[in-house]
């Protein structure tokens, strides 16, 4: 069987790391597990995984600061569980750095297929070295970084960065949100729209000035 690497599951309940353990071996990752926060962090600095499964409500340091603690280090795609379906806790989860969500319930099968479109992004053979210009701004397909007319390149995560990169290919022309999430996500999406407007908003906040309008009702647009 392909070795795919290995997948670490921060989550606290057994019975749900059993069925991840099941599907994921299934498709020829190694599961390595943790319990809580504090081991959860100790293993990402240690085993070195491929991608992270982190759920929200973890006892001791929850999942919202594991993952701003994971994001601070290094650009490890975070995938993460939530048994709460308000959109505060799944924006507040993206809005930290996590490349992804899933609600429990969850199907295994999607959760396999999340994290393999998140590697495939994070890990993809490089972009050709193409720098995009729009009003001033370097977008470095080569190195994935985005240069601001004035200051320091900045890299921003692997989603947020296939999502800038979409916008600057098309810029002038509006983007449906589901234009993007076909184009960015990269597979059935089965989340919310939602989702494109927070990574918007981290774009905004990382990059203050980027050039990316709301066009209210349809989506959004990179502009000259």
């Amino acid at each position: 069987m392909t070795n795919r690497g290995t997948v670490l599951v921060i989550e606290d309940e057994a019975a749900i790391v059993d069925l991840i353990r099941l599907y994921f071996e299934q498709e020829g990752f190694r599961v390595l597990h943790a319990g809580d926060g504090e081991s959860g962090l100790r293993a990402v600095r240690e085993r070195n995984p491929r991608a992270v499964i982190l759920d929200l409500g973890l006892p001791g340091i929850d999942g919202i600061e594991v993952c701003r603690r994971i994001r601070a280090a290094s650009d490890l795609p975070v995938i993460m569980l939530t048994a709460r379906d308000e959109d505060v806790d799944k924006i507040v989860g993206l809005e930290i750095g996590a490349d992804d969500y899933v609600t429990k319930p969850f199907s295994p099968r999607e959760l396999v297929a999340r994290v393999r479109a998140v590697l495939r992004r994070a890990e993809g053979p490089p972009r050709a070295p193409v720098v995009l210009e729009v009003s001033g701004w370097e977008i470095d397909g080569g190195r994935r970084q985005v240069r601001p007319p004035e200051g320091d390149p900045v890299r921003p995560t692997a989603r947020e960065f296939e999502l800038l990169w979409c916008l600057a290919e098309n810029h002038g022309l509006v983007l449906s949100r589901s234009q993007i999430l076909q184009s960015v996500w990269g597979y059935d999406y089965f989340g919310e729209t939602r989702t494109v407007d927070v990574h918007i908003r981290q774009l905004r906040k990382k990059l203050p000035g980027i050039p990316i309008e709301t066009v209210w009702g349809v989506g959004y647009r990179m502009v000259d």
